[in-house]
């Protein structure tokens, strides 16, 4: 009782130092079957069950503070080449619950997209996403589940559909090599029309972006935290916004 009045009193105090509100936040949820070995489970796919039921959790925390932009690293493209196709399975299933159950639901201020390649995913998971795109496309704050992603790999697509898209038009290869610019890239990015992140998050303690964001993230600020996603707490949030808060303060000194 006393340790979580203190937690409370001590989560206030991170709260009232947050002097910039950002609007993009970017998260690697790293570590669920090493929290769930951690934890003790036999079975490793368990953390990722917890993981995906605290999303919404830390979603709310989002909202609380004014954060209505928020991607998420669900899973990489390599990961679903590599990864056991049981675990694999296991992991888009609890991607479908949550599209259904949770994130539709019409209390949800999230709007939800996709980010990657959705042509790996099996046609229950697209349609899951498909559903609750459609069912949430009018919300105010918008969650991007990155899915089957690789940073490099979008940037190759984004070239490669400007590059048809020019050539659709009539125009030569060395026309537009000459005025070719970021913003040819970024109207093409899975992300487009959506602000850079401002910050990334990393959890589990690993230092390294993995793919994730690598055109968007160019001038991000990154956090990594030693604690693994699914025991990722509202202070461990809160101590990672304040950090942010305090190294753009010491950038306009």
């Amino acid at each position: 009782m006393i340790t979580s009045l203190a937690q409370r009193i001590y989560e206030k105090r991170l709260r009232r130092a947050l002097a910039v509100v950002q609007r993009h936040v970017a998260i690697v949820t790293d570590g669920n079957r090493r929290w769930a070995r951690q934890m003790g489970y036999a079975d490793a796919r368990t953390g990722h069950r917890h993981g995906a039921a605290h999303l919404e959790r830390v979603l709310g925390w989002c909202d609380e503070v004014g954060i209505s932009c928020v991607t998420v690293y669900a899973a990489s493209a390599d990961n679903l080449r590599k990864r056991a196709a049981g675990e694999v399975g296991h992991l888009l299933r609890l991607i479908e619950e949550a599209c259904r159950e949770r994130l539709a639901r019409p209390s949800s201020p999230w709007s939800v997209r996709t980010a990657g390649r959705i042509d790996m995913l099996p046609d229950s998971t697209r349609l899951a996403l498909k559903e609750v795109g459609e069912a949430t496309l009018d919300r105010p704050s918008t969650l991007t589940v990155a899915l089957g992603y690789d940073g490099r790999e979008e940037v190759v697509e984004a070239v490669r559909r400007r590059l048809a898209e020019a050539a659709a038009l009539g125009e030569s290869a060395s026309s537009l090599a000459e005025r070719f610019a970021p913003d040819d890239i970024d109207v093409h990015l899975y992300t487009s029309g959506l602000p850079d992140p401002d910050l990334v998050i990393r959890t589990s303690g690993e230092q390294r972006m993995s793919g994730f964001l690598l055109w968007q993230s160019a001038f991000s600020e990154l956090y990594f935290c030693d604690v693994y996603w699914p025991g990722f707490r509202k202070v461990d949030f809160l101590r990672a916004l304040r950090a942010y808060a305090g190294r753009m303060g010491a950038a306009t000194d």
